[in-house]
């Protein structure tokens, strides 16, 4: 058997990725309808890391 806890891993990429799907999951289920891509661009936060991606 593994011994738990002491070693804690974490992927800060994976961590981000999963906070997007979460806010992805919220809104879906916060709209009436199917999310836009522009709604979807806009939880993603694209416009966001495309302005500071020109900088």
């Amino acid at each position: 058997m593994a011994a738990v806890g002491g070693t804690q891993v974490q992927d800060h990429v994976a961590l981000a990725e999963i906070e997007l799907c979460g806010e992805l999951i919220i809104a879906a289920s916060a709209a009436e309808e199917r999310l836009s891509l522009e709604s979807i661009d806009e939880v993603l936060r694209v416009a966001e890391e495309r302005a500071s991606a020109q900088v």
